[in-house]
């Protein structure tokens, strides 16, 4: 019959209340429009009213248009999850080349002193943040975001790509404001370094994909916090970067031009950086 509701042939497997305790049963975080109406063996019209009262009584949640979270009884009260417990289905869903990056990923590196405000998301694709109650995703747009080394970590829901050690530190050192300041941007690296998760010949490596001035804060920054944490590291390679660059760089990009000159990184110390450590 023309303009008749689409259905599915499917049997159904559970009932519209229980969709989202069926869901976290068969270990399932994540469910389409399309699948929603596959599993309840309904037309996918009927979708979006059944939907909208899951999500009234805070368990399910839809962090994207026709994505949807079912939300277990612990975080019942959030009426949303951890964005680690969904971002890369997320991602995978939007077809977005993604990684955890800056605070976030140091977070799971162990390196971040206090848990960051915002959940960090570096991706290909220009996305706008969004918020669900506890929950905040802050997105940044690199169109290298594909080529970066990440490393892939286990969550209650799955996995998740994460920038490795070296990429976090550049990308704060270059966006610092996404590090909450150079101090503490230092504090990480000390973090780090301290643990010994940083190869500071593989960081040398990757940061001749970074402007030339990320290499001479970066080094100026590993040096500073290596001799306070009491590691000693070879900044040869680091060095041999930064000489190449011959106009001094100031410390703080958004600083004054004036302060002390470090000859071996080429920098302007125009900023004073007091790690936590």
């Amino acid at each position: 019959m023309v303009g008749a509701p689409r259905t599915t042939d499917k049997r159904r497997s559970t009932v519209p209340r229980d969709l989202p305790d069926w869901l976290i049963s068969h270990g399932r975080h994540w469910i389409t429009t399309d699948e929603i109406a596959a599993t309840l063996a309904i037309a996918v019209e009927q979708v979006p009213p059944i939907v909208a009262r899951l999500r009234r009584a805070g368990r399910m949640f839809s962090p994207t248009r026709g994505g949807y979270v079912p939300i277990p009884a612990e975080y019942r009260s959030w009426r949303a999850v951890p964005a680690s417990h969904f971002i890369d289905s997320m991602m995978r869903y939007l077809g977005h080349e993604y990684y955890v990056g800056y605070l976030s990923a140091a977070e799971v590196h162990g390196a971040a002193h206090q848990r960051p405000q915002v959940f960090q998301v570096i991706t290909d694709a220009r996305l706008n943040d969004r918020s669900f109650d506890r929950v905040t995703i802050e997105f940044t747009t690199s169109a290298k975001t594909g080529t970066r080394p990440t490393t892939t970590v286990n969550t209650p829901t799955g996995t998740i790509k994460v920038s490795v050690p070296e990429i976090t530190v550049l990308d704060l050192v270059a966006s610092p404001a996404h590090g909450g300041g150079l101090s503490n941007i230092a504090t990480v690296l000390g973090g780090l370094l301290g643990d010994g998760l940083l190869d500071v010949a593989r960081l040398a490596q990757l940061a001749t994909d970074y402007p030339a001035a990320v290499s001479q804060r970066t080094g100026w920054l590993v040096e500073r916090v290596a001799t306070e944490v009491g590691v000693e590291v070879d900044l040869a390679p680091l060095d041999a970067i930064a000489r190449a660059r011959l106009k001094p760089t100031p410390l703080a990009a958004a600083g004054s031009r004036t302060g002390p000159f470090n000859e071996r990184w080429n920098i302007v110390v125009n900023t004073d950086v007091e790690p936590d450590l």
